[in-house]
């Protein structure tokens, strides 16, 4: 006999016998209940995020077997950091200080889509999105990280495969994440309030005022929003 497959997009640990998994699943003749439930377990930790999940079912004796995608590492980093976006110049304003326990998480989700062949690479693999989205990890910037897992600073942790963290760890990550969002604000406003100044200055020569702003050290996401280049002529 043959297999059916059926595919959906759910919540993490959200899943239920609705629109859209019940439907389809339903002529299959298989226990949607159980589909559920194993669904829901294997999604537990990506609650928030879409998943992409994927059930195949053997015509004859209903058994079945579930595969379940993930999100962009970029997105799972997005959700531990409990930010809505990575930095807009990752080389000089940091969003975000995730947890070695953090980055061993997301490279076990991701575990199958890394081309790492244990889990400290995996976890250096994390460490390279964290570098193009401005997210530090333990106190340091990528390129510190990543010297520092090579140098097995964080052996232990991850061998043990520890992925979560104490209550007081979590309340310190949370009180320095609102920190470092106060000091994007606080250095924003900043570069917006030369960036104009720099703009009435050149209010006649745009180009000028562009390269003015890029010489003062302004971030080319400003300059872009205050000062949009004009559209080259065909």
């Amino acid at each position: 006999m043959g297999k059916q497959t059926v595919e959906a997009l759910i919540e993490g640990g959200k899943a239920t016998a609705a629109p859209p998994l019940g439907p389809a699943l339903g002529p299959t003749g298989v226990n949607i209940g159980q589909v559920v439930a194993e669904i829901n377990k294997k999604t537990e930790a990506m609650k928030g995020m879409q998943v992409p999940v994927k059930v195949t079912i053997d015509d004859e004796d209903k058994s079945f077997e579930i595969s379940i995608g993930t999100p962009p590492a970029a997105a799972l980093i997005r959700k531990e950091a409990d930010i809505k976006k990575g930095s807009g110049n990752p080389l000089t304003d940091k969003v975000a200080d995730l947890k070695i326990e953090q980055i061993i998480k997301i490279a076990k989700m991701k575990e199958d889509a890394l081309l790492g062949n244990d889990m400290k690479a995996m976890c250096k693999e994390i460490v390279g999105t964290c570098q193009s989205m401005g997210v530090m990890v333990e106190g340091m910037d990528a390129q510190g990280a990543l010297a520092a897992i090579d140098a097995g600073q964080f052996d232990a942790k991850i061998s043990s495969g520890k992925t979560e963290l104490t209550e007081e760890e979590m309340k310190a990550q949370e009180e320095e994440r609102k920190k470092m969002q106060e000091e994007l604000e606080k250095r924003r406003s900043e570069f917006e309030g030369k960036a104009k100044g720099i703009l009435a200055k050149f209010a006649k020569d745009l180009k000028k005022a562009r390269k003015a702003m890029t010489d003062e050290g302004i971030p080319m996401v400003i300059i872009n929003e205050l000062a949009p280049e004009e559209e080259k002529k065909k």
